[in-house]
């Protein structure tokens, strides 16, 4: 081989070296960031610290707050009918009354309920086994997310209730329906002016994420791990209560077999206004949140249609939220109430 050949072949090496490397170094820079491990320990008499990994992400434990409570009818979102027992019979258990319950808890598309007046406490509550009753009261709501209650499932209404009336000899008494079904379209037209949920979407400005960089850094926050997959949750302060904030990304990322190698190149936070109390500046705390993670992820803010959000333009939508929260509190549904909450959903 000439000396000429030799050169040939050794200039056509670089270039293939230079090739690999460049690919390589391409792909590193856009290989999704990974999480950080958690430094490990010298082997010893103590078992060693588990570091963090992209598995674990995908076997987190769930840590959720507890459900809150199912609220009891409240006159300002129900229609309400009150179903009187024989005096002369004394209190009925509350075995006999869940006996005779219907079985299922809709009338339609809106949430049917029965509460008995508890003969010891003077409160009303869902029945209980062990106690007895005075008196019972049946209720569907009068809107929700769906729409005002309209008068077929205010017959579904009075058909389950007088079931359960009957079977305990009780006589229920109806509010009339026309007068019912026009408050719950007033109800409607109001929460349909004033239901709020917001959203931000955070947009990776150059590599991607994985499903456990995205963990690691929303839980700094005070984020937990939802339910569902690619789904987590900021905790209300009070427990039992609504999340605050929800963070979602992905969910076919965070179910991959190798959730490391799962491009993620955007999330997004949402806050549902009438579902979480003032008390708790849920909006605060998702614009901190946003931009915190933002800089922490080397992300983006933007809106529902790609636009960049300002701090500026924060704060003219926290400002509308207060007029807002107001609105509501007047109306007698505050957010975050138990009415609230059953009202806007």
């Amino acid at each position: 081989m000439s000396n000429f050949q030799f050169g040939l072949a050794a200039v056509g090496g670089l270039l293939l070296a230079g090739v690999v490397a460049y690919n390589t170094w391409t792909a590193r820079k856009n290989a999704p960031r990974q999480a950080e491990l958690a430094p490990t320990e010298p082997a010893g008499p103590d078992p060693v610290k588990p570091t963090f990994s992209e598995a674990q992400v995908r076997v987190h434990d769930m840590v959720l707050p507890t459900l809150f409570k199912k609220p009891v009818l409240d006159a300002l979102i129900d229609v309400i009918a009150t179903l009187g027992l024989d005096p002369s019979a004394g209190p009925l258990s509350g075995d006999a009354a869940i006996a005779a319950l219907p079985a299922t808890w809709r009338a339609g598309t809106k949430h049917f309920a029965v509460e008995g007046l508890n003969a010891k406490t003077q409160q009303w509550e869902s029945p209980q086994p062990g106690r007895r009753y005075r008196a019972f009261q049946a209720g569907v709501q009068l809107a929700n997310r769906t729409g005002a209650l309209n008068e077929i499932e205010y017959s579904e209404f009075v058909v389950k209730t007088q079931a359960f009336a009957d079977a305990l000899g009780a006589s229920p008494d109806f509010p009339e329906m026309r007068d019912e079904v026009a408050r719950g379209r007033e109800l409607d037209q109001f929460a349909s002016a004033h239901d709020a949920q917001l959203n931000f979407t955070l947009h990776a400005r150059n590599a991607s994420w994985s499903p456990g960089y995205v963990h690691q850094n929303a839980a700094r926050l005070g984020f937990v791990s939802g339910a569902i997959a690619g789904r987590m949750v900021l905790p209300a302060s009070q427990e039992g209560m609504p999340a605050v904030l929800t963070l979602l990304f992905d969910s076919q990322a965070a179910m991959a077999e190798d959730p490391a190698q799962s491009a993620i190149r955007e999330i997004s936070l949402h806050l549902d206004v009438a579902q979480a109390e003032r008390c708790e500046q849920p909006f605060e705390r998702m614009r901190d949140a946003a931009f915190a993670l933002a800089e922490t992820m080397d992300g983006v803010v933007t809106d529902d249609n790609g636009q960049p959000l300002a701090p500026q333009v924060m704060d003219v939508i926290g400002a509308e939220l207060q007029t807002l929260y107001n609105t509501l509190e007047q109306r007698g549904l505050a957010a975050g109430s138990a009415v609230a909450r059953r009202l806007f959903s």
